[in-house]
């Protein structure tokens, strides 16, 4: 049974990851040499400075802990300081070479496939099969995110995020429609679009991230957001080719033609354009009662928290994070685009059988709630709801269902390609400078050029 209720802070959230961890002086993060007959496992992971809440984690009695119940184990963390994208270039350059090679390392999921298949990581098939907690306790959906080309498991999913409908439920009540919001395919979500335009002037119905500038959000928080809620994919796993010419492309390019251009229920183009569209949506618009919809994810809603950049009275009261349908309703019913972290053992590890015994303890029930409670993510263990106040945080019942439907990027070298060319194709489809038809068409020409025709297949 819960039996508190968490407030979205830092104080708030390190407090609860020490109750929920064994409360001991700080950790060992010292790299020193370890004792005779020990083996060291170093845990590598990207770090955004002195307050970084990973960093805190592992020293908040983690370590202490483990290191008591294995003697003949030491553990040193070994924090990158570094954007995400160096950071990526730089644990490729250590995985590369057993002199430098880290023991476990933090990988972002889409890039584990690549990084498994260039070699870098060790397959955890015959770890993972022997270990109760994977098999019951981890969201199946999320696996695929940790699993290789060649079917292999090369990790363990550690955190996760979800993206659904944010909007005002005060608005919706206000425009005559239903609270809670819980539309059942597009048209209901154009339609309570177009609901707020006539009832509420003033209002802006619907926030879709569109704007070039704003780069991955583009493609994942808009575009795969509408296509995977199709019949079609961005691409195909069977054939291994890119899907750059299908239904569901022109239908996804057609609904974001709909929004801005058809209905003129989306942000203005000044808005929309901006690369901090998503801030000037939940830092403004929101809070000033101005905006009535976006599609953004699950941690947008953080913003107006307490110690939020934008807090608002009551938000559970005030605000609601609704599924986005699939476009006719069809099974499942709703769709959700995941990213997250995982942590993985690098193939050129000395200290492979140390490095896993130290991940089962760290994505154990307590250990792996504990950390997503700190950093305010979601947990990829299903049993994480049984924890006293994992789902207490507001909005995270919502969120955390939603990764039952979660779908991944395309996780390959070639992805980076594909997605520069559907931000600049949605930007054009937004701002009425191209027609859906020929949106399709030009991403199947600039790909396939990109490419080669031999990556690419028409559906």
């Amino acid at each position: 049974m819960k039996t508190n209720k968490l407030k979205v802070s830092m104080t708030a959230a390190m407090a609860s990851l020490l109750l929920l961890t064994t409360a001991c002086s700080g950790g060992n993060s010292e790299s020193g040499a370890a004792a005779e007959g020990q083996e060291e496992v170093t845990i590598t992971f990207r770090s955004s400075g002195s307050e970084d809440t990973l960093t805190k984690y592992f020293e908040s009695g983690l370590i202490d802990e483990f290191e008591e119940a294995n003697p003949d184990i030491k553990i040193n963390i070994a924090p990158v300081l570094a954007s995400e994208g160096d950071y990526t270039s730089k644990i490729v350059l250590q995985m590369k070479s057993p002199d430098t090679a880290p023991d476990i390392v933090a990988e972002d999921t889409s890039i584990i496939k690549s990084d498994a298949a260039a070699g870098y990581l060790e397959p955890l098939d015959t770890q993972v099969a022997g270990w109760s907690d994977w098999q019951d306790k981890f969201i199946e959906n999320l696996k695929a995110g940790v699993t290789g080309e060649d079917g292999k498991i090369y990790g363990v999913p550690a955190t996760s995020d979800t993206r659904g409908i944010w909007y005002n439920k005060e608005l919706f009540a206000e425009a005559g429609l239903p609270v809670p919001f819980q539309p059942a395919n597009w048209e209901e979500v154009l339609e309570a679009a177009r609901t707020i335009k006539d009832k509420l002037p003033g209002v802006t119905p619907l926030n879709l991230i569109v704007g070039k500038s704003s780069g991955e959000g583009v493609t994942m928080q808009t575009l795969e957001m509408l296509l995977y809620g199709t019949n079609d994919t961005l691409y195909n796993d069977e054939t291994k080719k890119w899907v750059v010419n299908s239904p569901g492309l022109l239908d996804s390019f057609n609904f974001i033609n709909q929004v801005f251009n058809v209905d003129q229920t989306g942000t203005s183009m000044q808005v929309a354009l901006n690369g901090q569209a998503g801030s000037i949506a939940f830092q403004q618009l929101f809070p000033q009662d101005k905006l009535a919809m976006a599609v953004d994810g699950s941690w947008a809603g953080s913003t107006w928290f307490e110690n939020g950049a934008a807090p608002i009275e009551n938000v559970e009261e005030k605000m609601g994070f609704a599924p986005f349908p699939t476009q006719n309703g069809q099974e499942p019913g709703a769709i959700t685009m995941s990213g997250g972290w995982a942590w993985s053992i690098p193939a050129q590890s000395q200290n492979k059988e140390a490095a896993w015994k130290f991940l089962e303890f760290l994505m154990n029930q307590e250990n792996a709630t504990a950390r997503v409670v700190a950093e305010g993510n979601l947990s990829p263990r299903n049993d994480s709801v049984d924890v006293a106040g994992y789902t207490d945080r507001t909005f995270v019942a919502e969120a955390q269902a939603l990764l039952d439907v979660a779908h991944f990027r395309p996780a390959n070298d070639e992805y980076a390609t594909v997605s520069a060319q559907i931000q600049s194709l949605v930007e054009s489809v937004a701002s009425g400078k191209l027609a859906p038809a020929d949106a399709v068409q030009q991403l199947q020409d600039n790909v396939t050029r990109s490419l080669g025709e031999d990556k690419v297949e028409v559906k």
